[in-house]
């Protein structure tokens, strides 16, 4: 999922997961981000908080198309720790995210298969703790109306769920709204027959959104 479509989910706020498996302890810690600077200074601040941790394996995917990806198993056999954890963020279209999971090493040996699963289980796990959004781009534009229009504008954003940023009442009505880029057209034809053409529409910008736990964020 592109932003070109309906947007991308990303982390908004990180968390912390765990699990244990035949006695190994894995904490997954998740941690948003925007650059591969901020994702390799997160790595470190990790493997210097868990120094006495047998391994801090990682994956971050970044960017709108997840173009930059990268990994480590930190000395876990050749593909059964970063590659996996990496799978998860990929297969949940997870975007701007880095992942560490530290393991404590329990005494048992877990063969390929139980590793890949472990820290594949660990990095759902710590998501799961996360809270995470779906960014959207969206266009942001101020309505302008009399008091009479108010109530047919209302209902028209509550129909094509829009965010409303702000209202300002004075001797008109300003409405701030988010409106997603493929909606806008439709919005404003049904803004201008609702209103008999007296509803006024500026759009002034192009945002990234996101509505988190009810409110609207613009990034």
């Amino acid at each position: 999922m592109t932003m070109e479509t309906n947007g991308y989910r990303a982390v908004y706020k990180g968390g912390q997961g765990e699990i244990i498996e035949k006695k190994s302890r894995f904490i997954a810690t998740v941690l948003p981000i925007e650059t591969e600077e901020e994702a390799l200074e997160f790595i470190a601040k990790m493997k210097k908080k868990y120094w006495d941790a047998r391994h801090n394996c990682y994956a971050y995917a970044i960017g709108e198309r997840q173009e930059l990806q990268r990994c480590s198993d930190d000395g876990e056999p050749n593909g059964t720790a970063g590659r996996p954890m990496l799978d998860v963020l990929l297969h949940e279209d997870i975007h701007n995210t880095v992942v560490v999971v530290t393991r404590y090493f329990g005494g048992v040996l877990l063969g390929t298969g139980g590793l890949v699963r472990a820290y594949q289980k660990a990095t759902r796990s710590g998501l799961e703790s996360s809270v995470i959004i779906e960014k959207q781009r969206g266009v942001f534009g101020n309505i302008v109306t009399d008091y009479n229009g108010i109530g047919k504008i209302q209902y028209i954003l509550a129909q094509n769920n829009i965010p409303i940023a702000d209202s300002i009442y004075g001797e008109n009505v300003s409405i701030q709204v988010v409106v997603p880029a493929q909606q806008q057209e439709k919005l404003e034809k049904e803004l201008i027959e609702g209103t008999n053409g007296k509803a006024e529409i500026d759009w002034e910008k192009e945002v990234v959104f996101a509505i988190v736990e009810k409110d609207l964020k613009i990034f």
